[in-house]
């Protein structure tokens, strides 16, 4: 779809001073300020240029109360903040960009530690971490109680002052500078104040780096501060770089209420209070979280804030409340010192009383799209921190995930320009027309915004807010060039693409709820809406969402028993291990690009073939446009049978490789071997069945390999029934107490009990074990445990021989008439069935 014509590019005057740069940086948050630093660390010699539009120590980044998310306690896992994260992004998270984050993200915070930022420890020396919305773990590290952005920007800037980083404030970016070749060489920008260099200039660098923060000022009421008009998204959009998900404008549930009709930067109450114990409230003072997600206060933002604005919706009010008066007076001034303060300054007393609060603008999961290094589409321009999309975020940022992905990001950058060296050509004028938007548009534009796009939306709403964005292009008097006409035609130019992307996404999903779509619909929205600006209007692209899973293979997992989310993650955690930032070396360098073939999975020896649509997801996920199964899962199949074809790009087919057989040889060998159990029994009552033994993340595939091969499932975890074993015995006091405590505790869970003694067995029976495991018993000694059982046992009893077992005896401990035998090596050591990948010529 498109849009009206909007400006791609700003009237101005002509520079009147150059200067020149080896990087330029354009904003001095967490993101903008790590470039500068870390690239004055790999190259002293370079000359790396910061402009900021307000002082340095100016931007969102000061703003932040809740803190930084990392994993720094032992008892956390990248894994574990991983999928936080992407359940947080409903779907649309590049899980390639937030493994990245989790796994150098503690990494890139010590390093920021190094640079002079202190956090808040405890008495004895250690990290105090505490939990924020969505994180099922204590792993946000926080300073001054509730100022971490300051303590930040406070030790960034005194490390850009300490080093020979050059910095330009009060000094507005306008466009980019691009050569005849369309690549990035600098850019154009308006300072005010500054003598030789006041008036509007040119920065000619080598890398561009856009760091400029967010666009909540495109609505009335935000937390981010008044600078945040979303110039480098305008800026980038003016040059035809690719904008994503801008859509995706995530409101913050919990920010002061200052009464009907306040506008501008409104105070933020951060999720770290609710981490720390606080509840929302309705005005008759029910808990109205409880019951409306599993983590309650505690959910990600998008869903308290949903809740919220339900609640005011269906009570008619225009907020509800936050009710921390159970910390005491002592915890709010310790803990959160600042919030307190500002509540006070507004006649709220959080000691005493519940805090008024409504969702408001405050973050942008969308922008500029780049790549894992911050490369945007437009060679030499890179982007980081708020204004980028990186695709950490989805569709709903994590709390406290910003920063530390501003950190990560930056430092990948800087390492980038080093590595490229960009060295782009003379800038070449541009033909485009320039305009401007009537300064006087501006509070129409954010009363627009917040009325019709903001945190509920429908197709009506979207399209008079559109309407009136297009009335706001037209005056009828001369736009002087200056700030303030500046500021409202990017506000206006974000506005009528986030308006645009808002009204073509038909579904609710994370921080963008439709009223009149008010479900999410993976199968026709599991996507992208990419933007660029054309002189006809602003060009939208669906672009499919490369982490997704067709549905034809998700419903077969499912039908499988298997959880298609969680072989998702798996392939994510696989190819992120075999498929780093540089991608398949090897391939990228000896096969064409554009190169399309056909391969073949072929089986090099005799076996039972699983987790053929497992191998088939790894393929599709990698550009496989066809794919034909020749074999089904659970099938004999004899070597030099084709398994599967698959035709695609060939760099995406031998890159998927690996990770395709990893999974199709291991789970094929884990069948094979089930199936020679299996047959070695054959003609008895006995089954074969599998343990624990599995290897960590792979459980529910192994057992679902089993199952391929002819055998059966025990237990899939600790939880699924009780088995008493010689340790529980003694830790409770005897088997009789430790059946009591288990009924006590867990009644109608079923009950199994191992013994390693015959003598122990009539005990077990009279205390109603439902299964026994007979570990390590003879073939003898088996034998009379079903005699015993048969004649002793309350009820129908099931018993297992499991320890000692071998295919050669396998037979003969079936005939004892057991019911299973448990054989860990199923799952814990099968050797691999050989499978290649046949490419054609």
């Amino acid at each position: 779809m498109s849009t009206p014509a909007i400006p791609l590019r700003l009237t101005a005057p002509a520079p009147g001073w150059t200067v020149e740069a080896d990087v330029v940086v354009v904003g001095s948050g967490i993101a903008g300020l790590t470039v500068a630093l870390r690239y004055a660390e790999l190259d002293p010699a370079a000359k790396v240029l910061v402009v900021t539009k307000d002082v340095l120590s100016s931007g969102s980044t000061r703003w932040a109360q809740g803190g930084i998310a990392a994993v720094l306690d032992p008892r956390d896992t990248p894994d574990e903040h991983l999928n936080d994260t992407l359940l947080a992004g409903v779907g649309l998270c590049d899980t390639r960009a937030v493994h990245t984050m989790v796994t150098e993200g503690p990494g890139a915070l010590r390093r920021l530690m190094a640079r002079g930022a202190r956090f808040d420890r405890s008495p004895e020396g250690e990290l105090q971490l505490t939990r924020e919305g969505g994180h099922r773990r204590r792993r946000i590290v926080h300073a001054g109680g509730d100022a971490t952005g300051a303590e930040v920007q406070r030790a960034l800037v005194e490390a850009i002052h300490a080093g020979s980083i050059e910095v330009i404030e009060h000094a507005l970016v306008l466009d980019l500078l691009k050569d005849a070749a369309g690549r990035a060489g600098g850019v154009t920008l308006h300072v005010m104040g500054e003598g030789a260099r006041d008036g509007v200039g040119a920065v000619r660098a080598r890398a561009v780096v856009l760091a400029t923060g967010g666009l909540g000022q495109v609505y009335a009421a935000t937390t981010n501060p008044i600078v945040s008009t979303g110039d480098g998204v305008a800026l980038a959009l003016r040059a035809g770089a690719v904008v994503r998900d801008l859509e995706f404008v995530q409101f913050h549930p919990t920010v002061l209420w200052l009464g009907e009709g306040s506008t501008g930067q409104q105070p933020l109450i951060s999720e770290a209070v609710r981490g720390e114990g606080a509840f929302l409230i309705d005005h008759a003072g029910e808990r109205f979280m409880r019951g409306a997600h599993e983590l309650a206060d505690l959910a990600p933002r998008d869903v308290v804030a949903k809740a919220i604005m339900r609640n005011m919706r269906a009570y008619g009010h225009d907020h509800v409340y936050l009710d921390g008066r159970h910390f005491g007076r002592d915890k709010w001034e310790q803990r959160f010192p600042t919030i307190y303060a500002v509540c006070r300054e507004h006649g709220v007393d959080p000691a005493t009383e519940p805090i008024p609060v409504a969702p408001a603008a405050h973050y942008a999961s969308g922008g500029v799209r780049t790549d894992l290094r911050g490369r945007t589409s437009i060679e030499g321009l890179y982007a980081c921190g708020e204004t980028a999309c990186t695709g950490v975020h989805g569709a709903n940022r994590l709390a406290s995930n910003s920063l530390l992905e501003g950190l990560v990001f930056a430092e990948r950058i800087a390492e980038d320009i080093h590595r490229a060296h960009p060295a782009p050509g003379e800038p070449v004028e541009s033909r485009t027309a320039p305009g401007l938007a009537d300064p006087r548009t501006r509070p129409r534009i954010q009363a627009h915004m917040s009325t019709g796009a903001s945190v509920l939306r429908s197709r009506e709403s979207l399209l008079a807010t559109a309407r009136a964005l297009r009335e706001a292009r037209w005056t009828p008097v001369h736009v002087p060039a200056c700030t303030e006409s500046w500021e409202a035609t990017n506000l206006l130019t974000v506005a009528t693409v986030l308006t645009g992307a808002a009204a073509a996404r038909l579904e609710t999903r994370g921080s963008h709820w439709r009223e009149d779509y008010d479900t999410r619909d993976d199968n026709e929205w599991l996507g992208h809406l990419d933007v660029t600006l054309t002189e006809e209007g602003a060009r939208m692209t669906y672009t499919p969402h490369e982490d997704a899973m067709p549905q034809r293979l998700a419903q077969e997992l499912t039908s499988a028993g298997l959880d298609p989310a969680e072989v998702d993650a798996l392939i994510d955690r696989a190819l992120a291990e075999d498929v780093r930032e540089a991608g398949d070396v090897t391939s990228a360098a000896t096969i064409p690009a554009g190169q399309f073939s056909v391969a073949d999975v072929v089986a090099r020896k005799d076996g039972v073939v699983a987790g053929l649509a497992v191998a088939e997801a790894v393929f599709v996920r990698l550009g496989a446009g066809r794919t034909e199964r020749r074999a089904k899962d659970g099938e004999r199949v004899r070597a030099g049978d084709v398994l599967m074809t698959v035709e695609g790009p060939v760099r995406g087919l031998l890159t998927a490789e690996r990770t395709a057989l990893n999974l199709l040889t291991h789970l094929s060998g884990v069948a094979t071997l089930t199936g020679r159990w299996v047959e070695a029994i054959s003609g008895t009552t006995a089954r074969v069945r599998d343990t624990r033994k599995t290897l960590p993340g792979l459980r529910a595939l192994e057992k679902y390999a089993v199952r391929c091969g002819g055998g059966v499932n025990h237990r899939m975890s600790l939880s699924d029934a009780a088995l008493i074993k010689d340790n529980h015995v003694v830790a409770a006091g005897g088997v009789a107490e430790a059946f009591r405590a288990v009924r006590e505790r867990f009644h109608g869970l079923p009950i199994e009990v191992e013994i390693d003694r015959l003598d122990q067995l009539e005990a077990v029976l009279d205390e109603g074990a439902e299964e026994v495991l007979l570990d390590n018993f003879t073939v003898e000694d088996t034998a009379r445990a079903v005699q015993i059982a048969k004649y002793r046992a309350k009820n129908r009893v099931a018993l297992e021989a499991s320890g000692g077992l071998t295919l050669e005896s396998a037979r003969d401990v079936a005939d004892t008439g057991v019911d299973y035998l448990a054989v860990g090596a199923l799952t814990h050591s099968a050797p691999a069935l050989d499978i290649a990948l046949d490419l054609r010529g």
